[in-house]
């Protein structure tokens, strides 16, 4: 039986930082798309709902695809799962870009989209689940320093590739970030591993009671609990894509899109890179605080005070640093979501289908992504972006409620249950 020692402790920092910088070279997947909107707009004549949807496609695919290849992760050995699948994506990631390219039609770019959001999802779940594996006694802020690599990871490109769209045209930018990502994951894919059976074990107990069983994926999917998180989930993470992938128009339309802030900086280049910053420390540091005081009563702390992010900016978005503080609030009180929940749900139902369970509920991503254009649609049908704001925030409210006043006193039953059941077995 393999136990824990000096070696095992700095390899498991080492896999972990490689997964940071595995998470930095997808995020600008997602979180420079913003700046890819209006060029492809103006050069191609598609209407924004038109683009938008390839975002929807990316999210949805990049998070649909997390269960299978969470799946095949879990499933091949510790030296085989993780290294096939980061190569896997950084080839995918290349060619999508390049695809995006070249796209003179909607339809091509969809296909690029498709692309990247299977690369990116391979990615993603192989270095959440190895987060969780490699780190039972901080989960929380292992999982959110991997998260934060794809939450803050555009910050620092973001002006790089709005420099480059703007001299040599989106189509550059596209090329030439899709195969310098590309090329960095495939570097790193051969050096990633998973842990070896038996290999934590002796790790200090950590503070968050933990699973007493081994719950399979069909467990989980047949599990209240499951269903309760991925609810949550959806209504969170709903008003945070559309925050993501909105930040642009909005500007645009509080006229705010060139006027200069900082440094000779337009508001929303300042907006971006502190959105990306802000929406990377959440990660960590709301995984760290719930490592010590529990997920559900920091996910009440977190989603309130997105709650109140969402009234600031319908009040004071117009204003040049109004709009850049209350921007940052909403991307620090919604990004942790990819620490806590993922956190949560090994918790209930343990690190053997760690990977594939965790990869199940952040399909709840894919299907908040669905409702990103509904934003447009309203903001169009009511003249503003304030009755998109208020049902942001009453969302995140509902989310408060339903942490402290269900998923808290559910999560201790089903603890207090399964440690019964295994009670028996343990004895006998």
């Amino acid at each position: 039986m393999l136990h824990i020692g000096p070696a095992t402790r700095a390899n498991r920092w080492t896999q972990l930082w490689l997964g940071v910088v595995c998470m930095v070279m997808i995020a600008n997947l997602q979180y420079a798309w913003t700046l890819f909107v209006e060029p492809m707009h103006q050069a191609r004549g598609w209407s924004l709902g038109e683009i938008q949807f390839a975002f929807s496609i990316f999210v949805a695919l990049e998070t649909w695809i997390t269960p299978l290849s969470g799946w095949i992760v879990d499933r091949l050995r510790p030296h085989i799962g993780p290294p096939l699948m980061i190569a896997s994506g950084g080839v995918l990631v290349a060619v999508a870009w390049v695809i995006n390219s070249y796209a003179e039609s909607i339809e091509m770019l969809y296909a690029g989209a498709a692309i990247s959001g299977l690369g990116a999802g391979g990615v993603y779940a192989t270095c959440v689940g190895n987060a969780v594996k490699w780190f039972p006694d901080r989960r929380g802020l292992a999982v959110g320093m991997t998260a934060a690599g794809f939450g803050a990871g555009a910050a620092l490109t973001v002006v790089p590739i709005r420099m480059l769209i703007e001299n040599a045209g989106y189509a550059e930018a596209f090329f030439w970030f899709g195969l310098g990502q590309g090329a960095l994951l495939l570097l790193i894919a051969p050096v990633m591993r998973a842990p070896l059976a038996g290999e934590m074990r002796g790790m200090e107990q950590p503070r968050v009671q933990q699973a007493a069983s081994q719950a399979t994926p069909g467990q989980v999917l047949r599990s209240p609990l499951f269903w309760l998180l991925y609810a949550m989930f959806v209504i969170v993470s709903a008003s945070g894509l559309m925050a993501t992938a909105q930040i642009g128009p909005i500007a645009k339309d509080y006229n705010l899109s060139n006027t200069a802030l900082l440094f000779g900086a337009s508001v929303l280049s300042v907006a971006l890179v502190v959105d990306s910053v802000m929406n990377g420390l959440a990660r960590p540091f709301f995984g760290w605080l719930s490592d010590r005081i529990g997920r559900e009563v920091t996910m009440a702390i977190a989603f309130g005070l997105g709650g109140i992010s969402y009234g600031l900016l319908a009040v004071f978005g117009s204003m040049p640093w109004g709009f850049v503080i209350s921007a940052a609030l909403i991307f620090f009180t919604w990004g942790e979501i990819f620490s806590l929940f993922p956190s949560t749900c090994t918790d209930i139902f343990g690190t053997r289908y760690a990977t594939t369970n965790a990869s199940l509920l952040y399909t709840a991503k894919g299907t908040s992504a669905l409702l990103v254009p509904l934003a447009n649609l309203l903001k169009d049908a009511t003249g503003s972006w304030h009755s998109v704001f208020v049902i942001s925030a009453a969302g995140n409210f509902a989310v408060v409620a339903a942490a402290l006043l269900i998923l808290l006193p559910a999560r201790r039953a089903y603890h207090r249950k399964t440690a019964a059941n295994a009670a028996p077995a343990v004895s006998g």
